[in-house]
Protein backbone atom coordinates (compact mmCIF):
# COMPACT_ATOMS: atom_id res chain seq x y z
CA UNK A 1 0.00 0.00 0.00
CA UNK A 2 2.51 2.60 0.85
CA UNK A 3 4.93 1.36 -2.51
CA UNK A 4 1.70 2.19 -4.45
CA UNK A 5 1.53 5.69 -2.88
CA UNK A 6 4.82 6.38 -3.54
CA UNK A 7 4.93 5.47 -6.85
CA UNK A 8 1.84 7.94 -7.32
CA UNK A 9 4.34 10.55 -5.65
CA UNK A 10 7.34 9.70 -8.08
CA UNK A 11 4.79 9.51 -11.15
CA UNK A 12 3.30 13.05 -10.12
CA UNK A 13 7.19 14.79 -9.46
CA UNK A 14 7.77 13.58 -12.68
CA UNK A 15 5.12 14.91 -14.70
CA UNK A 16 5.56 18.39 -12.96
CA UNK A 17 9.02 18.03 -13.84
CA UNK A 18 8.60 17.28 -17.46
CA UNK A 19 6.06 20.00 -18.05
CA UNK A 20 8.54 22.59 -16.42
CA UNK A 21 10.92 21.91 -18.72
CA UNK A 22 9.10 21.67 -21.63
CA UNK A 23 8.35 25.02 -20.74
CA UNK A 24 11.89 26.55 -20.07
CA UNK A 25 12.97 24.98 -23.27
CA UNK A 26 10.47 26.50 -25.64
CA UNK A 27 11.73 29.81 -24.24
CA UNK A 28 15.45 28.73 -24.62
CA UNK A 29 16.18 25.70 -26.68
CA UNK A 30 19.58 23.30 -26.03
CA UNK A 31 19.96 24.20 -22.62
CA UNK A 32 22.74 22.14 -21.08
CA UNK A 33 23.58 21.88 -17.80
CA UNK A 34 26.11 20.18 -15.53
CA UNK A 35 24.71 16.57 -15.08
CA UNK A 36 23.67 17.22 -18.52
CA UNK A 37 21.15 18.12 -21.34
CA UNK A 38 18.07 19.24 -20.64
CA UNK A 39 16.50 18.25 -23.61
CA UNK A 40 17.53 14.75 -23.62
CA UNK A 41 17.08 13.94 -19.74
CA UNK A 42 13.42 15.03 -20.31
CA UNK A 43 12.49 13.18 -23.19
CA UNK A 44 13.99 9.78 -21.16
CA UNK A 45 11.92 11.08 -18.20
CA UNK A 46 8.80 11.39 -20.69
CA UNK A 47 9.13 8.36 -22.27
CA UNK A 48 9.53 6.19 -18.95
CA UNK A 49 6.55 7.78 -18.26
CA UNK A 50 4.32 7.10 -21.34
CA UNK A 51 6.00 3.23 -21.02
CA UNK A 52 4.95 2.82 -17.20
CA UNK A 53 8.42 2.11 -16.84
CA UNK A 54 9.26 3.44 -13.28
CA UNK A 55 12.55 1.97 -12.67
CA UNK A 56 14.16 3.81 -15.51
CA UNK A 57 11.85 7.42 -14.42
CA UNK A 58 13.47 6.91 -11.12
CA UNK A 59 17.13 6.55 -12.22
CA UNK A 60 16.66 9.91 -14.23
CA UNK A 61 14.61 11.80 -12.01
CA UNK A 62 17.04 12.99 -9.56
CA UNK A 63 19.12 14.37 -13.08
CA UNK A 64 16.28 15.83 -14.05
CA UNK A 65 15.38 18.24 -10.87
CA UNK A 66 18.93 18.82 -11.27
CA UNK A 67 18.55 20.23 -14.31
CA UNK A 68 15.52 21.84 -13.77
CA UNK A 69 16.94 23.81 -10.44
CA UNK A 70 19.96 24.97 -12.27
CA UNK A 71 18.07 26.51 -15.55
CA UNK A 72 14.16 27.00 -14.35
CA UNK A 73 14.48 30.44 -12.73
CA UNK A 74 10.94 30.07 -10.59
CA UNK A 75 10.15 33.67 -9.27
CA UNK A 76 10.58 33.74 -5.63
CA UNK A 77 7.79 35.83 -3.39
CA UNK A 78 8.46 39.23 -2.83
CA UNK A 79 9.30 40.61 0.31
CA UNK A 80 5.40 42.74 0.18
CA UNK A 81 3.82 39.68 -0.27
CA UNK A 82 5.61 37.27 2.32
CA UNK A 83 4.99 40.27 4.85
CA UNK A 84 1.00 40.91 3.65
CA UNK A 85 0.89 36.72 3.76
CA UNK A 86 2.06 36.93 7.44
CA UNK A 87 -0.19 40.26 7.98
CA UNK A 88 -3.33 38.31 6.67
CA UNK A 89 -2.30 35.07 8.36
CA UNK A 90 -1.56 37.16 12.04
CA UNK A 91 -4.95 38.77 11.84
CA UNK A 92 -7.27 35.54 10.97
CA UNK A 93 -5.52 33.84 14.18
CA UNK A 94 -6.34 37.00 16.52
CA UNK A 95 -9.91 37.01 15.03
CA UNK A 96 -10.87 33.39 15.55
CA UNK A 97 -9.27 34.25 19.21
CA UNK A 98 -11.30 36.68 19.60
CA UNK A 99 -14.09 35.21 18.48
CA UNK A 100 -13.82 31.97 20.68
CA UNK A 101 -10.72 32.08 23.43
CA UNK A 102 -10.16 35.25 25.18
CA UNK A 103 -11.08 39.10 24.01
CA UNK A 104 -9.80 42.60 25.63
CA UNK A 105 -12.39 44.97 27.10
CA UNK A 106 -12.09 48.26 28.46
CA UNK A 107 -13.39 49.29 32.00
CA UNK A 108 -15.01 52.44 31.19
CA UNK A 109 -17.47 53.82 34.64
CA UNK A 110 -16.85 52.89 38.85
CA UNK A 111 -19.80 50.95 38.31
CA UNK A 112 -17.46 48.13 39.51
CA UNK A 113 -15.24 49.99 42.18
CA UNK A 114 -13.31 48.47 43.95
CA UNK A 115 -13.02 45.07 41.72
CA UNK A 116 -12.65 47.20 38.85
CA UNK A 117 -11.40 50.42 38.18
CA UNK A 118 -11.97 53.23 34.99
CA UNK A 119 -8.87 52.45 32.98
CA UNK A 120 -8.52 49.44 33.63
CA UNK A 121 -7.84 46.47 30.94
CA UNK A 122 -9.23 43.26 31.04
CA UNK A 123 -8.90 40.19 29.05
CA UNK A 124 -12.59 37.82 28.93
CA UNK A 125 -12.78 33.78 28.87
CA UNK A 126 -14.68 33.54 25.82
CA UNK A 127 -15.15 29.57 25.45
CA UNK A 128 -16.11 28.46 28.85
CA UNK A 129 -19.47 30.09 28.41
CA UNK A 130 -20.04 28.55 24.56
CA UNK A 131 -18.16 29.80 21.86
CA UNK A 132 -20.74 31.98 19.79
CA UNK A 133 -21.24 31.67 15.93
CA UNK A 134 -20.28 35.13 14.69
CA UNK A 135 -22.74 37.83 14.16
CA UNK A 136 -25.79 35.39 16.50
CA UNK A 137 -26.53 34.84 19.82
CA UNK A 138 -26.22 31.49 18.96
CA UNK A 139 -23.77 29.32 21.04
CA UNK A 140 -21.51 25.75 20.24
CA UNK A 141 -19.58 23.67 22.80
CA UNK A 142 -21.01 24.85 25.92
CA UNK A 143 -18.90 24.05 28.38
CA UNK A 144 -20.82 25.19 32.06
CA UNK A 145 -23.20 28.08 32.82
CA UNK A 146 -22.18 30.99 34.61
CA UNK A 147 -22.21 30.94 38.71
CA UNK A 148 -23.49 33.29 41.15
CA UNK A 149 -20.52 35.00 42.22
CA UNK A 150 -18.95 35.32 38.56
CA UNK A 151 -18.08 38.51 36.92
CA UNK A 152 -19.04 38.35 33.51
CA UNK A 153 -18.92 40.79 30.19
CA UNK A 154 -22.07 40.73 28.45
CA UNK A 155 -24.73 42.39 25.68
CA UNK A 156 -26.61 44.94 27.42
CA UNK A 157 -30.42 43.89 26.92
CA UNK A 158 -31.21 46.92 26.15
CA UNK A 159 -29.28 47.85 23.23
CA UNK A 160 -27.40 44.66 22.22
CA UNK A 161 -24.66 47.10 20.54
CA UNK A 162 -23.16 47.71 23.91
CA UNK A 163 -21.09 45.81 26.71
CA UNK A 164 -22.02 45.56 30.26
CA UNK A 165 -19.76 44.13 32.88
CA UNK A 166 -21.19 42.97 36.20
CA UNK A 167 -21.03 40.30 39.12
CA UNK A 168 -23.49 37.51 38.56
CA UNK A 169 -25.82 37.61 42.03
CA UNK A 170 -28.41 34.98 41.15
CA UNK A 171 -29.60 32.25 38.42
CA UNK A 172 -32.91 31.15 36.85
CA UNK A 173 -35.35 30.13 39.07
CA UNK A 174 -33.82 32.37 42.15
CA UNK A 175 -35.06 35.12 44.40
CA UNK A 176 -33.53 38.62 44.71
CA UNK A 177 -34.43 41.01 47.23
CA UNK A 178 -32.19 44.01 48.19
CA UNK A 179 -33.33 46.00 51.66
CA UNK A 180 -30.80 48.50 53.39
CA UNK A 181 -27.89 47.43 51.35
CA UNK A 182 -28.25 43.71 52.27
CA UNK A 183 -28.36 41.21 49.69
CA UNK A 184 -31.46 38.06 49.92
CA UNK A 185 -31.13 35.39 47.59
CA UNK A 186 -33.62 32.35 48.55
CA UNK A 187 -34.35 34.17 51.14
CA UNK A 188 -31.05 33.99 52.76
CA UNK A 189 -28.72 37.28 53.01
CA UNK A 190 -25.46 37.22 51.19
CA UNK A 191 -22.55 36.85 53.87
CA UNK A 192 -21.42 40.20 54.08
CA UNK A 193 -18.80 42.10 57.07
CA UNK A 194 -17.42 45.58 57.24
CA UNK A 195 -14.11 46.01 56.12
CA UNK A 196 -14.15 50.25 56.57
CA UNK A 197 -16.56 52.55 57.73
CA UNK A 198 -15.53 54.90 55.60
CA UNK A 199 -13.69 55.41 52.34
CA UNK A 200 -12.90 57.54 49.08
CA UNK A 201 -12.68 56.85 45.72
CA UNK A 202 -12.56 58.84 41.96
CA UNK A 203 -15.29 58.98 39.81
CA UNK A 204 -14.84 60.69 36.25
CA UNK A 205 -17.39 62.82 35.17
CA UNK A 206 -17.37 62.27 30.99
CA UNK A 207 -18.93 65.45 30.27
CA UNK A 208 -16.41 67.90 32.49
CA UNK A 209 -13.61 65.68 31.38
CA UNK A 210 -12.66 65.53 35.26
CA UNK A 211 -12.42 63.60 38.34
CA UNK A 212 -14.27 63.88 41.55
CA UNK A 213 -14.49 61.99 44.80
CA UNK A 214 -17.29 60.11 46.07
CA UNK A 215 -17.58 58.72 49.54
CA UNK A 216 -18.33 55.25 50.36
CA UNK A 217 -18.23 52.14 53.02
CA UNK A 218 -16.32 49.33 52.42
CA UNK A 219 -17.44 45.96 52.82
CA UNK A 220 -16.74 42.50 51.96
CA UNK A 221 -19.02 39.66 50.34
CA UNK A 222 -18.83 35.59 50.17
CA UNK A 223 -20.58 33.64 47.82
CA UNK A 224 -19.63 30.01 47.67
CA UNK A 225 -15.86 30.02 47.23
CA UNK A 226 -15.58 33.75 45.61
CA UNK A 227 -15.08 36.32 47.99
CA UNK A 228 -14.91 39.84 47.00
CA UNK A 229 -15.71 43.42 48.29
CA UNK A 230 -18.20 46.12 47.20
CA UNK A 231 -18.90 49.48 47.97
CA UNK A 232 -22.08 50.89 49.34
CA UNK A 233 -23.61 54.46 50.85
CA UNK A 234 -22.02 55.91 53.20
CA UNK A 235 -24.46 55.89 55.95
CA UNK A 236 -24.71 51.96 55.51
CA UNK A 237 -22.75 51.02 59.01
CA UNK A 238 -24.23 54.02 61.13
CA UNK A 239 -27.82 52.15 59.92
CA UNK A 240 -26.65 48.75 60.84
CA UNK A 241 -25.11 49.93 64.14
CA UNK A 242 -29.08 51.60 64.85
CA UNK A 243 -30.57 48.33 64.00
CA UNK A 244 -28.01 46.35 65.95
CA UNK A 245 -28.80 48.60 69.34
CA UNK A 246 -32.21 48.23 68.51
CA UNK A 247 -33.11 51.66 66.88
CA UNK A 248 -34.97 50.78 63.70
CA UNK A 249 -34.72 52.67 60.20
CA UNK A 250 -37.49 54.64 59.50
CA UNK A 251 -36.25 54.44 55.71
CA UNK A 252 -34.47 52.38 53.62
CA UNK A 253 -31.56 52.65 51.09
CA UNK A 254 -32.28 54.72 47.57
CA UNK A 255 -31.20 51.50 45.71
CA UNK A 256 -33.48 48.87 47.46
CA UNK A 257 -34.90 46.53 45.79
CA UNK A 258 -37.61 46.07 44.48
CA UNK A 259 -39.03 49.40 44.74
CA UNK A 260 -42.19 49.31 47.85
CA UNK A 261 -44.24 51.27 45.63
CA UNK A 262 -43.03 49.64 42.43
CA UNK A 263 -45.67 47.06 40.66
CA UNK A 264 -43.43 46.46 37.38
CA UNK A 265 -41.04 44.22 37.29
CA UNK A 266 -37.40 45.89 35.97
CA UNK A 267 -37.21 46.31 32.59
CA UNK A 268 -35.71 48.36 29.41
CA UNK A 269 -38.02 51.29 30.04
CA UNK A 270 -36.77 52.35 33.23
CA UNK A 271 -33.31 53.41 32.18
CA UNK A 272 -32.48 56.76 31.53
CA UNK A 273 -32.41 57.68 27.83
CA UNK A 274 -28.90 58.22 27.89
CA UNK A 275 -28.50 54.37 28.95
CA UNK A 276 -30.22 53.03 26.21
CA UNK A 277 -30.28 55.76 23.49
CA UNK A 278 -33.49 55.10 22.41
CA UNK A 279 -32.40 51.83 20.28
CA UNK A 280 -34.68 49.25 19.95
CA UNK A 281 -33.92 45.99 21.74
CA UNK A 282 -34.99 41.86 21.76
CA UNK A 283 -38.17 41.43 23.32
CA UNK A 284 -37.87 41.06 27.08
CA UNK A 285 -38.71 37.91 29.41
CA UNK A 286 -39.61 40.21 32.69
CA UNK A 287 -38.83 38.25 35.97
CA UNK A 288 -41.85 38.33 38.80
CA UNK A 289 -42.38 40.54 41.66
CA UNK A 290 -43.88 38.45 44.69
CA UNK A 291 -44.68 40.12 47.80
CA UNK A 292 -44.05 38.36 51.09
CA UNK A 293 -45.14 40.16 53.45
CA UNK A 294 -47.38 43.68 53.36
CA UNK A 295 -45.30 46.53 52.99
CA UNK A 296 -48.25 47.94 55.07
CA UNK A 297 -46.60 46.48 58.40
CA UNK A 298 -43.00 45.64 57.06
CA UNK A 299 -40.65 47.45 58.69
CA UNK A 300 -38.08 49.16 55.65
CA UNK A 301 -35.68 46.74 56.13
CA UNK A 302 -37.01 43.78 56.26
CA UNK A 303 -37.51 41.74 53.30
CA UNK A 304 -41.00 41.84 52.08
CA UNK A 305 -41.28 42.06 48.26
CA UNK A 306 -38.65 39.71 45.99
CA UNK A 307 -38.03 39.16 42.49
CA UNK A 308 -37.77 36.00 40.89
CA UNK A 309 -35.33 35.26 38.05
CA UNK A 310 -36.69 34.33 34.34
CA UNK A 311 -35.89 31.14 32.98
CA UNK A 312 -32.56 31.09 30.92
CA UNK A 313 -31.32 34.17 32.56
CA UNK A 314 -29.09 35.79 35.21
CA UNK A 315 -29.37 38.38 37.78
CA UNK A 316 -26.38 41.15 37.85
CA UNK A 317 -25.39 43.52 39.94
CA UNK A 318 -22.47 46.00 39.79
CA UNK A 319 -19.97 45.84 43.02
CA UNK A 320 -20.26 50.06 43.61
CA UNK A 321 -23.76 49.33 44.19
CA UNK A 322 -25.31 52.81 44.97
CA UNK A 323 -23.31 53.90 41.92
CA UNK A 324 -24.36 50.93 39.51
CA UNK A 325 -26.97 50.47 36.52
CA UNK A 326 -27.90 46.91 37.02
CA UNK A 327 -30.85 44.52 37.01
CA UNK A 328 -32.39 46.06 40.04
CA UNK A 329 -33.12 48.71 37.05
CA UNK A 330 -33.58 47.06 33.79
CA UNK A 331 -33.85 43.51 34.40
CA UNK A 332 -32.31 39.90 34.11
CA UNK A 333 -29.38 39.12 31.19
CA UNK A 334 -30.53 36.43 28.93
CA UNK A 335 -27.70 33.47 28.85
CA UNK A 336 -27.37 33.88 25.41
CA UNK A 337 -26.39 37.79 26.11
CA UNK A 338 -23.49 36.69 27.97
CA UNK A 339 -20.05 37.05 26.17
CA UNK A 340 -17.73 35.60 28.80
CA UNK A 341 -15.82 35.62 32.32
CA UNK A 342 -13.61 38.43 33.25
CA UNK A 343 -10.31 36.88 33.77
CA UNK A 344 -7.87 38.98 34.22
CA UNK A 345 -6.28 43.08 34.12
CA UNK A 346 -3.45 43.50 31.63
CA UNK A 347 -3.29 47.07 31.78
CA UNK A 348 -4.61 50.32 34.06
CA UNK A 349 -4.15 53.48 33.79
CA UNK A 350 -5.64 56.79 35.51
CA UNK A 351 -4.77 58.95 32.57
CA UNK A 352 -2.25 57.84 29.76
CA UNK A 353 -1.45 60.46 26.91
CA UNK A 354 -1.19 58.41 23.66
CA UNK A 355 0.84 60.51 22.05
CA UNK A 356 3.51 60.92 24.92
CA UNK A 357 3.59 56.85 24.72
CA UNK A 358 6.77 56.68 26.92
CA UNK A 359 5.56 59.12 30.01
CA UNK A 360 4.20 56.17 32.09
CA UNK A 361 3.65 58.19 35.01
CA UNK A 362 -0.78 57.74 34.58
CA UNK A 363 -0.28 53.66 34.96
CA UNK A 364 -1.22 51.77 37.50
CA UNK A 365 1.79 49.39 37.64
CA UNK A 366 0.40 47.23 40.98
CA UNK A 367 -2.75 46.66 39.40
CA UNK A 368 -1.35 45.32 36.14
CA UNK A 369 -1.30 41.30 36.41
CA UNK A 370 -4.79 40.95 39.36
CA UNK A 371 -6.86 38.04 38.71
CA UNK A 372 -10.45 39.30 38.61
CA UNK A 373 -12.37 37.69 41.52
Amino acid sequence: MRTASLDRRIRKEAMLLVREARAEMLRVPDLRGTAGELGTVTDIVDAGLGAGDLSRVKQYLPILDELVDEHVKRPPKSGARDYVESIGAAVLIALALRACVIEAFKIPSSSMYPTLEIGDHIFVQKFIYGVRVPFTNVKLLELRGPRRGEVIVFKYPCDEDRDYIKRVVALAGQTVEVRCNVVYVDGAAVPSELVAAKCRYLDYDEASQKWFPRYCSRYRERVTDDVYETFHDADRPIREKGIAEGVEATSGDTRDFPERDSLDPPNCSKPPPEESMGKPHAPQVLGKLVETKSQSIAKPCEQQLHYVVPPNHVFVMGDNRNNSNDSRVWGSVPIENIKGKALFIWLSYETFNWKRFWDLSGLRWDRVGEFVH
